[in-house]
């Protein structure tokens, strides 16, 4: 669930790309393909606690991949199965604009805002200490037996533990990261997509949150 005070899209990670401003200035941007996506669920403070509303993304084609709780849920909004969900937390005004199965488009962004792109980072999959932490590793020089060892990870008389968050070898990648004040550059409303500067986690094909706030 996205705890936010502010709607946004869900989308997919398209690639990157360069575009040219007024000035010829080559700017490095992220395409994503953002939405449609319908309103599937609206909750009240009275009903569930808070106020929130819910949107699918990616229409599921395949019947069988759909559970019958989420078919009768996605049956009450009278919208077909979708592949995500999302919820954003609305205050009660922000909420009161949007009703069950209205479609969210790109057209809530606009060029020149600014916008948080949650992710879920590429796995790396186990990794050292070298790249996963950015160890210095020790000689490369020939007869070296200390190349890319984590070294001394603590003391043999005190305290005679390894202390707790100590960096160590393991699975790198795969994490839920936010990316902040992203520029927008560019929308194409025909396409559903949108065009943010810079970087975005994940790899192409992954599925993004777009909050529509720095």
């Amino acid at each position: 669930m996205e705890i936010a005070v502010s709607i946004g899209l869900i989308g997919k990670k398209v690639g990157m790309t360069q575009l040219f401003d007024d000035s010829g200035k080559a700017v490095p941007v992220t395409v994503i393909e953002a939405g449609p996506c319908p309103v599937v669920q609206k909750k009240t403070a009275g009903a569930d606690g808070y106020e929130a509303i819910q949107i699918g993304f990616r229409p599921e084609p395949k019947a069988k991949k759909v559970t019958k709780p989420l078919k009768g849920h996605f049956d009450r909004a009278k919208t077909a199965p979708h592949k995500h969900l999302r919820e954003f937390r609305l205050g009660g005004p922000e909420a009161a604009g949007y009703s069950v199965g209205q479609m969210l488009t790109v057209a809530l962004f606009e060029a020149g805002e600014k916008v948080r792109v949650t992710g879920v980072t590429k796995g790396k999959g186990f990794q050292g200490g070298v790249k996963r932490w950015g160890y210095r590793g020790g000689p490369e020089t020939h007869g070296s037996m200390f190349h890319r060892a984590p070294g001394s990870i603590g003391a043999s008389s005190f305290p005679s533990r390894v202390f707790k968050g100590h960096h160590m070898p393991g699975r790198m990648g795969g994490d839920r990261m936010t990316v902040k004040a992203l520029r927008v550059v560019k929308i194409i409303p025909e396409q559903n997509l949108i065009l943010v500067r810079g970087a975005v986690p994940g790899p192409a094909g992954g599925v993004l949150t777009i909050l529509k706030r720095s």
